[in-house]
């Protein structure tokens, strides 16, 4: 008998290519990862991987398990999906993936009206800038700045992010915009499309730091150290902040909500999917 945990170890490993890299989605140590993928492989009395010094390389015969692997996978995730989509009206945990910046500064600071009218559901938010995946349950909903592609799910806009360009108020060349410096992202982020607006705004101006979270910029801004891109509705609510581009190029991003299919009649589920887009749709900069 095949034990299906063995297999969950397995395909992880094919999708990150290293035991430490499975081990990490997982969220289990490294020793147990090989520990499950022996165990299938002993079971099976095949070699699905082999371990190479810095990665895992399937086998033959590992492709073709992957790929039946990832069906039982699908599968069982879709009777979790239907179980789920069963329970009780309004009670049970649902998960909800939503953009580190509109989690701290908005979704969690209603929290409290969440639980008053829905005392019996617990709502797990989670800071993610990464993509998660609904059809393997890595999350219950998801609100995303990129219109989702997902098949299986269904999707909806909620609202849409406009930027402006801020500095502190006392920032030292804020009169002198031709020795601003800006505040942008690392380069693994060289794509997103606000780094692209923030950069075409610098043009040949210096960037004097790079941090990956809205949040941090919003800190850094604070503190004076330069000009940084920001969504209105945290610029504007900032007193010490100046709104510094006029005359720059417009930018705005679009907020979409997605849910599994299979899920989206769920009462619970459509609380939080209400919930989130009511919240959104209540912010008058986010619109």
């Amino acid at each position: 008998m095949i034990d299906w945990e063995n297999v969950r170890h397995f395909l992880a490993v094919a999708e990150a290519g290293t035991l430490s890299g499975a081990a990490r989605k997982l969220k289990v140590d490294h020793a147990t990862v090989s520990r499950r993928l022996a165990a299938l492989e002993a079971t099976l009395d095949v070699r699905l991987v082999d371990r190479l010094p810095r990665a895992c390389r399937l086998t033959i015969i590992g492709e073709a398990v992957r790929d039946r692997a990832a069906a039982m996978e699908s599968d069982a995730d879709g009777i979790a999906r239907l179980a789920k989509a069963a329970h009780a009206p309004l009670v049970g945990r649902v998960a909800l993936s939503a953009p580190p910046v509109l989690v701290a500064p908005l979704l969690a600071r209603h929290l409290a009206r969440f639980h008053q009218e829905f005392p019996d559901i617990r709502l797990s938010i989670a800071a993610q800038g990464e993509q998660v995946s609904l059809s393997r349950r890595e999350a219950d909903i998801a609100v995303r700045l990129v219109r989702p592609e997902e098949t299986g799910s269904v999707t909806r806009k909620i609202g849409a992010m406009p930027f402006g360009v801020y500095a502190h108020r006392a920032y030292v060349h804020l009169a002198v915009p031709e020795r601003w410096q800006f505040i942008a992202f690392d380069e693994t982020y060289a794509e997103m499309p606000q780094q692209r607006w923030l950069l075409g705004i610098a043009a040949s101006r210096p960037v004097v730091c790079e941090l990956n979270y809205i949040g941090e910029h919003l800190i850094a801004a604070r503190a004076g150290v330069g000009v940084a891109g920001l969504p209105l509705f945290l610029g504007e609510a900032d007193p010490d902040l100046v709104r510094l581009d006029k005359g720059a190029p417009a930018f705005s991003r679009d907020i979409w909500i997605i849910v599994h299919r299979d899920l989206r009649n769920a009462v619970p589920v459509r609380a939080v999917m209400d919930f989130a887009a009511r919240v959104i749709g209540e912010e008058p900069l986010l619109k």
